[in-house]
């Protein structure tokens, strides 16, 4: 009866950590909400568009720092990381608060770049935490735990302004005090559930966390679907908005459900587990087990070089071709979309738009359905057909240079279009690429090789967005009196889209290359999959 006991509340708990893993994923997406404040500084400030998009950029070199919170994921526990992400955000969107809100006099531009880039970074701190724990936790079910959390990372930017919008009339002071402290609340809430449990051990358990990650996935959709109606009725005043942010906040909260459901019915069905029923082989059985033979054999000689799928060192990863495959695709990918979620507000405006938050809101909605049905899918195919992850990422940068060509042209109603696009690919790109790094170089490093890889949101952002967009925009603009500049009409961006579709061409390319180089691992994936599954019917 005490092992029934342990075991019923060691899988509630697993569920509830990965409930508060998604609400912190629901609020870590506060890099990508710039645009609905950047407008304030830019006139606060006196910027012209270089200066305000370096500040962007500073913000996502915060990221870059996210090696720290890698190194640190070996080391210390998943509450101390997250305490660490909070508190970091709290101090740097709370000092843009003082500065939106003229309660101090706007900082030297340096010191501003040093907040912003602090509340870049805190979000690293809360992204490991949860990928890592929850990714070790569900280890046989990558796609899903990677598409629902990316998904939710991409509904935060739509959380965010929908009730700004809702409660505060879209009032960038109150926008920044919601991104200061809500973050830090919920982090104080995850400290206590979050950490890592023994994964699924039995068929039995690993059906359950396919279904209960059906429903997430619902409920995730249901939220998306919600967020996307209120963008389109319009209505954004009064006792409606006020209703809209309860039932916002009923939904998300809804989720706490799976646990406890998960306690009673283990309670229930009586944990009857064979022994045949035991999963204690890893991913790739047969290549680890070899492994263990040739080092018990040859305790003596040097460790070879692992092999796609066993377990890399950060060096070993980086020294391997497939490594900086992904890593420049991935550059391609997200730096091209982060280029156009920071410069939202001003392309929306050079297009004629008064108010862009509707499309920094679709973005993020459609970045969700890009995140959460890439992870899903793509852990579908692979146990069906071995289909490399990497192929969806060769699809998604396809769909993306055509956005970018839609928005060069300036075709009517192309910046909804674009939005729609950019959102999806740039979703689809970050939910693949997290199963794929841990699938090839394995989740021991998981968290340091993770931050690895997202140096491309900086180096993205400064390359397409400081560099790119900076300069090519204040090459078309016009001066305003008082040192800031403004562009009006499609020739602001044209080339600055043209060049991205092209950086989206190459990304494509290097997906492709990258889908048949790791072709057999994933073979030998599928396999495994298959295998197990074949057991458990038979059982």
């Amino acid at each position: 009866m005490g092992i029934l006991r342990s075991s019923s509340s060691s899988s509630a708990l697993k569920w509830l950590g990965f409930v508060t893993a998604v609400w912190v994923q629901s609020i870590s997406g506060n890099n990508y909400t710039f645009s609905n404040y950047s407008g304030a500084l830019k006139s606060l400030m006196n910027l012209n568009q270089l200066q305000l998009n370096n500040l962007s950029v500073a913000k996502d070199v915060g990221k870059a720092f996210g090696i720290l919170a890698g190194l640190a994921s070996d080391r210390l526990s998943t509450p101390v990381i997250l305490l660490i992400g909070s508190l970091e955000g709290l101090l740097g969107y709370g000092v843009q608060w003082l500065v939106v809100s003229r309660t101090i006099t706007p900082l030297p531009y340096w010191q501003m770049c040093i907040f912003l880039c602090m509340g870049g970074n805190s979000t690293t701190w809360m992204n490991t935490a949860v990928l890592v724990t929850c990714i070790r936790n569900f280890r046989r079910n990558r796609g899903p735990v990677s598409g629902i959390l990316k998904g939710y990372v991409g509904l935060s930017t739509a959380i965010f302004t929908d009730l700004c919008t809702a409660l505060f009339s879209n009032d960038p002071a109150s926008f920044l005090v919601l991104l200061a402290v809500v973050p830090f609340a919920v982090c104080l809430t995850a400290v206590f559930f979050l950490r890592e449990i023994p994964p699924a051990s039995s068929a039995d358990e690993e059906s359950e966390e396919t279904r209960y990650f059906a429903v997430f996935n619902i409920l995730a959709v249901v939220v998306a679907v919600y967020l996307q109606s209120y963008d389109i009725i319009g209505i954004k005043t009064g006792v409606f908005s006020v209703a809209f942010a309860f039932v916002l906040l009923f939904l998300l909260f809804s989720p706490i459900a799976i646990p406890f459901h998960s306690f009673i019915r283990s309670l229930n069905r009586g944990e009857e587990q064979d022994v045949e029923g035991r999963i204690q082989e890893p991913l790739l059985r047969s290549a680890e087990k070899e492994e263990v033979v040739v080092e018990e054999e040859n305790p003596v000689e040097e460790r070879k070089r692992p092999a796609l799928g066993e377990e890399h060192t950060i060096m070993e990863a980086m020294l391997t071709v497939d490594f900086w495959v992904l890593f420049v695709s991935f550059l391609c990918g997200v730096g091209t979309g982060l280029a156009v979620m920071n410069n939202m507000g001003q392309i929306g405006l050079a297009l004629g738009y008064t108010d862009v938050s509707i499309f920094v809101s679709m973005t993020s909605i459609w970045g969700f359905f890009g995140r959460i049905l890439s992870g899903t899918l793509s852990e579908h195919f692979l146990k069906k057909a071995g289909t490399p992850r990497p192929l969806w990422n060769a699809a998604s940068q396809i769909l993306m240079a055509v956005g970018y060509l839609l928005m060069a042209l300036a075709v009517p109603n192309s910046l909804y279009i674009g939005s729609m696009v950019v959102g999806v690919c740039y979703g689809v790109r970050l939910a693949i690429t997290v199963p794929t790094a841990s699938e090839l170089f394995g989740l021991k490093y998981y968290g340091l090789i993770y931050n690895i890889l997202v140096l491309n949101l900086p180096l993205g952002s400064f390359l397409f967005s400081g560099l790119l967009a900076g300069f090519l925009y204040d090459a078309e603009a016009t001066p305003t009196p008082g040192g800031g500049n403004t562009c009006v009409g499609a020739h602001c961006y044209r080339l600055i889209f043209l060049v991205m579709a092209l950086a989206s061409i190459i990304g494509v390319g290097l997906d492709i290359l990258l889908a048949y180089r790791t072709k057999e691992i994933y073979a030998k994936i599928h396999a495994s999959k298959k295998a197990k599954s074949s057991g458990s019917d038979l059982s």
